[in-house]
């Protein structure tokens, strides 16, 4: 007989089929083999039953996975990790900038650019070949937010008056500028076909299908500090709070863990932690 459908709930509220193979993927993508992917989806379908939530899905393959590998655990939970740069949008700037600068762009972040009829502060102001960006990011910490349209609308409106004052530039009439949209969470319908119509470009967690902000990550192999399961949370703040995002930061500067109280033994496991992190990550990209 056919196995019954079950219905899951999304952070969102949104009712969908709960799918294996999503869990699957989600499962090799932070670097799962195939016995602990088995494993987990089949406890998991155990459990499964109409109306629970994502949330308790994700805890139950976190919990297991830890037991099998905190670096794999650490990739897993790499959503909630981005949750959990905030409560303030920084963290996530600085991320989206180091993301950027991995693919070869050159990135200010937190800068103050006069438009043509006023300054604006702009999240990330990026370059590559004869292209000039101005990047905006919308940070979210907690999961089923969407932004709606009245986000690109205010972005756009702000991006036309700095395009039209660099344009005055010498040498950048010719150059291509782009306003960006970066999100840690969703668009809605709305927000996303006034991109398209308007030429703004927007980036969500999974959109857009190529190039979305889950894409990118998994590309550049940079995580947060917040992907650690050997950090506790006061201790990830601390770090945040002195302008630490990326566990590459610890393993090019161990010393930042001993700025913050931390001893030489939990150190060792902490720097290998984030090595492991570091070194899987670039191997499966």
């Amino acid at each position: 007989m056919p196995r019954k459908t079950i219905f899951i709930t999304k952070a969102s509220g949104e009712i969908a089929p709960f799918s294996e193979a999503k869990l699957r993927q989600s499962l090799e993508r932070a670097g799962a083999d195939l016995a602990v992917r088995d494993r987990i989806v089949s406890e998991i379908e155990k459990l499964l039953f109409d109306g629970m939530s994502t949330k308790e899905i994700y805890g139950k393959a976190f919990s297991i996975l830890r037991k099998h590998s905190r670096p794999v655990a650490g990739r897993y939970k790499i959503k909630q990790a981005i949750l959990e740069l905030g409560p303030s949008g920084y963290p996530f700037e600085k991320f989206v900038g180091e993301l950027l600068k991995h693919q070869g762009y050159q990135t200010k972040v937190g800068v103050v650019i006069q438009g043509y009829c006023v300054s604006h502060e702009i999240d990330v102001e990026a370059e590559k070949d004869n292209k000039h960006f101005m990047v905006e990011c919308k940070f979210h910490n907690r999961q089923g937010y969407k932004c709606d349209v009245k986000i690109p609308l205010y972005i756009n409106s702000r991006f036309e008056d700095v395009k039209k004052q660099w344009e005055k530039r010498k040498n950048h009439k010719n150059k291509f500028h782009e306003g960006w949209v970066v999100t840690n969470t969703r668009f809605t319908e709305d927000a996303m076909q006034y991109g398209k119509c308007s030429g703004l470009k927007l980036i969500g967690w999974d959109y857009p299908k190529q190039g979305s902000l889950s894409d990118r990550i998994n590309v550049s192999g940079l995580h947060p500090i917040t992907c650690l399961t050997t950090l506790t949370k006061p201790e990830k703040k601390m770090l945040i709070d002195n302008m630490v995002v990326l566990c590459k930061e610890l393993c090019e500067n161990p010393e930042l863990l001993t700025e913050i109280g931390i001893s030489e033994s939990r150190i060792k496991r902490v720097s290998k932690e984030a090595k492991e992190i570091c070194t899987e990550i670039n191997n499966i990209a």
